[in-house]
């Protein structure tokens, strides 16, 4: 019993499936699962047919073969269903059959029939709580079902005699150990799973944000691109030629109706360099393309570098003064490269502004994004060279981690590393922990059985038989000496340490020790018997010790064992036939399983590495819909809080029902521009973001030919984002409006901030849902604007006060 105990124990520490939420603990359960059945049907095996050797002494061989050979078919049968799986009710019945039949069969099993039916139904009893895990009645239903089939074939066995107690005490003992060690392993795995789900939710959190950063900085350069460049044109023109417009509005709404990134396949660079436009507006580009293709690239990378070099098609149109340019692309090493060249007026990208976005933004933002690189060679009256560079070989499109850096740094080009990805890592650490703690928990677990067994059996077998051992006082010495080696293990392991080398090694080295002091000073008869107080245990010390070994380092250490006392017996003489059978029921029952739960312990190396794919593959299925999710609904929201005011205009100039000929369509589109310019510098990384977003929309005025003074009072302080917009918005709007000059105040007081800005309204009057909109989301902001108007002048000032913490309201 105590063997079955210590191996059920090992096998105890798998976990239920039930309560396994983790991948680690759901292969472990299934592992042994498979193991528990596998392991049950070859030690019916091997003692069934050693027990019908001693039948066949008997000649009682026909009655036991005809209840034997039942059993052995329902081992197959349950062997089968781990391919396919069978009811629970037919399952049930066949190991309730299995344990009836065995226990049936012990008055026909002759000498040492006793041995052999504990040893197949003690295996039985542990197993069956591992088999039918995600239900722990049936399988303790089962075990009960065993004892009393033991009971019963022992009183059959021996007529008016009642059973023994010892056996089915065993049992018991058996089937506690077997479900404390259980929960010992599969806690274990358990603490892995939780530890390796904590850290992989962090990262798949900051795997999302980065997403959403980088998805936003996609649609930010997609609005700058499209809407924002068209609504700048049509408030600057007038008299101009418009046939342009329409069509240039619909692909502007098509753009941005659309969730930019995330690509997945591959496409052709060279392709879609093909379809690059000749520049944007009224005046074209002739685009001279020496283009070595295919180049076949992922289509993240691969649209980066296409709307990268459309937008400096379009600066071409419009800043170089030339309409001449040259588009080459090939393929370097294992990435591409792309130029543009031109021979225009040149410019010094360093002085190139923040918040000019079509370098920083949408060329070498874009290439950041996707983990490539953009540099900008150019100096006045020398032309422009932008290159686009992207590598080859495996990268994180989604986790870049780029912050609102300065235009001139973003213009030198220098590609910034993404970051590691949940979903992209390698479960190397994962397996370790997992791994680890499996070992751990096992080592524990074979610990536990071995001071059980040792004080619950061995102790009173050692005390009981002092009389029959050769001296006693070296079984004696053996057995503190068991004491001492358990008691190093424990201090290291129950202080969560692994057992070091030399405490390894020599705590190997006593137990061989005793193994032979205890074979050599006991009657070779009595070896294995009753009075064999460590054959049994000595595997569960060793096993506590070489948990973290080699399976073969186990092998050998029972081997030894095994050898040991296979040589004391055989100096002794050959035994009888009966004499070797019942060797071999106790060899296979004792050392046998404690060699397969030393396999199962060395299984968990591989099940660690295949817990740790699988908790991988997982992890990156949620991390994908999460990202599926969560761009999705930035994407909506983006596109609804376009909708109020950018979207009509851009349907109007696409259909037709607005003219760019008309002022206050120019006035709305001027509006739009100067909002969407503090829209793009709402993430840079400044000191000041209201200054900045607020200089965004004063260069936008600037542009149309507006001088605008800005002065700042006071200490700048924290201001939400939230509130920072509705701080910003009525000052666009007075901008976007103002033809002549206009004048912007911001004052910081302790408690409060206010933005003022004098201007006049161009078209003679605000339009009425502006002032409604304003106030609306002013309201909500809790930001107060007040709009004074005299003639054509018109005085907006917004202001915020910030929350009085309730700290500060106690009195002092």
């Amino acid at each position: 019993m105590r063997h079955w105990g210590h191996g059920e124990r090992a096998k105890g520490d798998a976990a239920t499936p039930e309560e396994a939420p983790g991948a680690g603990e759901r292969l472990l359960v299934r592992t042994l699962v498979r193991y528990g059945v596998r392991l049950r049907c070859t030690v019916a095996g091997v003692c069934g047919a050693l027990g019908l050797v001693s039948a066949g002494e008997a000649g009682t061989a026909p009655a036991a073969t005809g209840l034997l050979l039942p059993a052995f078919l329902a081992c197959g049968l349950c062997l089968r269903s781990l391919r396919r799986p069978l009811p629970l009710a037919p399952r049930g019945a066949l190991d309730a059959a299995f344990v009836l039949l065995i226990g049936l069969s012990q008055p026909f099993l002759g000498d040492g029939a006793d041995l052999t039916v504990e040893a197949i139904l003690g295996i039985a009893v542990i197993t069956f709580q591992h088999e039918w895990a995600t239900r722990p009645a049936v399988g303790l239903a089962l075990a009960g079902l065993g004892a009393a089939a033991g009971a019963l074939g022992d009183v059959l066995s021996s007529p008016g005699h009642g059973p023994e107690a010892a056996p089915l005490v065993a049992m018991l003992v058996e089937v506690s150990l077997s479900r404390a060690a259980l929960g010992i392993v599969r806690s274990r795995a358990g603490a892995a799973d939780r530890s390796a789900a904590s850290r992989a939710a962090s990262r798949r959190e900051a795997d999302v944000a980065a997403a959403r950063r980088a998805s936003e900085r996609e649609y930010l350069a997609t609005l700058h691109d499209t809407a924002a460049a068209t609504l700048l044109m049509v408030s600057q023109g007038d008299g101009r030629d418009w046939s342009w417009l329409p069509m240039r509005a619909r692909q502007d709404l098509e753009a941005l109706s659309t969730l930019p990134g995330f690509e997945t396949e591959n496409v052709d660079l060279a392709a879609l360099l093909g379809c690059v436009p000749q520049g944007g507006g009224p005046a074209g580009v002739r685009l001279e393309s020496r283009v070595d293709g295919p180049l076949t690239i992922p289509s993240g990378p691969g649209l980066a570098i296409f709307n990268g070099v459309r937008e400096a098609v379009t600066n071409v149109a419009r800043h170089s003064g030339v309409r001449d340019a040259e588009l080459r692309a090939w393929r370097e090493g294992g990435g591409v490269v792309v130029e543009l060249s031109d021979a225009g007026r040149g410019f010094v990208p360093e002085a190139v502004s923040a918040r000019r976005r079509g370098l920083s933004g949408s060329v070498v933002g874009r290439m950041r994004t996707v983990g490539g690189s953009v540099s900008i060679a150019s100096r006045p009256g020398a032309g422009t060279l932008v290159r686009w560079r992207w590598p080859d070989g495996p990268r994180d499109v989604r986790t870049p981690d780029i912050d609102g850096a300065s235009g001139a740094r973003q213009a030198e080009g220098a590609a910034e590393s993404p970051p590691r990805s949940a979903t992209g890592l390698p479960p190397t650490a994962v397996v370790r922990f997992l791994r680890g703690q499996l070992l751990h928990g096992a080592q524990l677990a074979a610990l536990m059985i071995s001071l059980v067994a040792q004080f619950g059996m061995s102790l009173g077998q050692l005390t009981a038989n002092q009389g029959v051992y050769r001296p006693a006082w070296a079984q004696t010495a053996a057995y503190v000496c068991l004491v001492a080696v358990a008691a190093v293990a424990a201090f290291h392991l129950l202080r969560g340490r692994r057992i070091p080398p030399v405490v390894r090694r020599s705590g190997v080295s006593a137990v061989l020790a005793v193994s032979a002091v205890c074979a050599f000073t006991l009657a070779p008869e009595r070896l294995t018997g009753a009075q064999d107080w460590a054959f049994g245990l000595l595997g569960w010390h060793a096993l506590y010790l070489l948990a973290d070994r080699p399976v073969r380092t186990f092998a050998a250490f029972l081997g030894a064992h095994v050898g040991i006392n296979l040589l004391v017996v055989l100096l002794a003489g050959a035994p009888t036939v009966a004499r070797s059978a019942a060797m071999g029921v106790a060899t296979v029952s004792d050392i046998g399983f404690q060699l397969s739960v030393g396999v199962l312990v060395g299984l968990f190396h591989g099940m660690a590495s295949t817990a740790g794919a699988e908790a991988a593959r997982a992890e990156e299925m949620r991390t994908r819909e999460r990202l599926h999710e969560e761009t999705q609904r930035d994407h909506r929201e983006r596109y609804r809080a376009l909708t109020a005011t950018t979207v009509p205009l851009l349907v109007g100039l696409g259909h037709g029902t607005l003219s760019p000929h008309d002022k206050a369509v120019r006035l709305r589109c001027g509006v739009e521009a100067a909002r969407l310019r503090r829209l793009f510098a709402e993430g840079d990384a400044v000191s000041d973001p209201l200054l900045n977003e607020l200089r965004a929309c004063v260069e936008v005025t600037e542009r149309q030919g507006v001088t605008v003074s800005l002065a700042v009072r006071g200490r700048p302080g924290e201001v939400p984002v939230e509130v920072r917009r509705e701080l910003v918005d009525p000052v666009a709007v007075v901008l976007g409006r103002t033809r002549s000059t206009a004048r912007v105040t911001v004052v910081w007081t302790s408690r409060a901030v206010h933005v003022s800005v004098v201007g006049e309204d161009d078209d003679g009057g605000c339009d009425p849902t502006e002032v409604a909109r304003a106030r609306g989301r002013a309201a909500d902001a809790e930001v107060t604007v007040v709009r004074t108007t005299h003639g054509s002048d018109v005085w907006v000032t917004a202001g915020w006060q910030r929350p009085v913490r309730v700290r500060e309201l106690a009195p002092t």
